[in-house]
């Protein structure tokens, strides 16, 4: 294989992994600000409006020509999308978090790729065949990342500390009381911004299918989320107090989630989507969660127990379990453009070749 067929195989991968450094940092940031005072309210609605006007321009200019026509299913479709991530999804996330800590909901996050899956088989868009080992890596994947995700939010066992974080103050977190009864409401709040995410994910590849305009699409979506969101900070926020942000941790905050982990994220989750599908976008969730614990633990002072570094080592066993079943399925996917079979020589053996020399071939009867 050529360095460029290499790129092309790895550009998923790599991408995706850029994100999760995206997400880690906003993960940090935003809980910080929050501890400021900011609202969370007040942070979507900036957030989205910053990435429409960061991608708007970048839409108009590179898809003037190849922009569908806009119709009424569609702009159904988007309004869906700005409600179920930028407002459902971004303000229970907040608040989940806000009741918890940044590295707690980043290791609880890496359910979604077991919920996307599930959702996804539900609605007819994943295919399970139990026979084959992919199909039984699949189940078997999604079944322990459950079993993780449960062990972390019943058992937190003694607090483990690293060489960065010992001896320092750490945002302690009482089994009883207020502390309990918010813990519990932050996981329950984190577990319905998951599901809104996946849920967000399986309606953004459908229409991408209408709508094959990835700029557009993540410019009409942070547009629709703003409005959304700007109606229901209008009614949760009565006072003209929270909209009012400084040159500080605040606006560096809406700035960077607004173009990171709204514009640029949007844009590249479609691009890898259309190839690969929703459930291997959400599979890389892992590498966040380690950079959030270390980096929360560092910058503010989150505790690490044992009971979520077992959780998370389980979650992180299901997941890649579930992403080698997804890759079997990415090399023996079917594709409408090439026969079965070119002279008794298998289809995935003509993908192989294809990139290096153009066979000649005839379908069989």
């Amino acid at each position: 294989m050529d360095l460029r067929g290499l790129w092309m195989s790895l550009k998923p991968y790599c991408a995706m992994v850029f994100l999760q450094f995206g997400f880690a940092g906003m993960f940090i940031i935003s809980v910080a600000s929050m501890k400021q005072g900011m609202s969370h309210y007040v942070l979507v609605v900036y957030r989205n409006a910053v990435a429409a006007v960061v991608i708007a321009p970048f839409a108009l200019w590179f898809e003037r020509k190849v922009r569908p026509k806009m119709t009424f299913s569609t702009f159904l479709k988007i309004m869906a999308l700005g409600l179920l991530e930028p407002v459902l999804d971004q303000n229970f996330y907040y608040m989940g978090t806000n009741n918890t800590n940044a590295s707690f909901a980043s290791a609880l996050y890496n359910v979604l790729p077991a919920m996307t899956f599930v959702n996804a088989i539900l609605l007819g868009m994943e295919k399970v065949h139990i026979k084959r080992r992919r199909g039984q890596a699949k189940v078997a994947g999604t079944i322990v990342t459950v079993v993780g995700a449960v062990l972390m939010i019943l058992y937190k066992g003694p607090v483990v500390e690293f060489f960065w974080n010992k001896g320092r103050p750490r945002h302690e977190s009482d089994s009883s009381g207020t502390n309990a009864h918010h813990w519990l409401m932050g996981v329950f709040m984190l577990l319905f911004s998951c599901f809104c995410w996946s849920a967000f994910f399986l309606v953004q590849s459908h229409t991408l299918k209408s709508y094959p305009a990835e700029l557009s699409l993540t410019t009409l979506i942070c547009i629709m989320g703003s409005a959304q969101s700007g109606a229901v900070a209008l009614v949760m926020e009565r006072s003209m107090k929270p909209w009012v942000i400084g040159f500080d941790m605040r606006l560096f905050t809406v700035v960077y989630s607004g173009v990171m982990c709204s514009g640029i994220t949007y844009y590249v989750q479609g691009l890898v989507m259309k190839e690969r599908g929703p459930v291997f976008v959400t599979a890389f969730n892992p590498l966040c969660m380690i950079i959030v614990a270390v980096l929360g633990s560092i910058i503010l002072g989150d505790e690490i127990t044992l009971g979520r570094v077992i959780g998370a080592i389980i979650i992180v066993i299901g997941l890649y379990s579930l992403i080698w079943g997804k890759s079997k399925d990415h090399v023996v996917q079917p594709s409408k453009d090439l026969p079965t079979t070119c002279d008794g020589v298998e289809k995935s053996k003509v993908l192989a070749d294809a990139a290096v020399l153009e066979m000649p071939c005839s379908k069989n009867p």
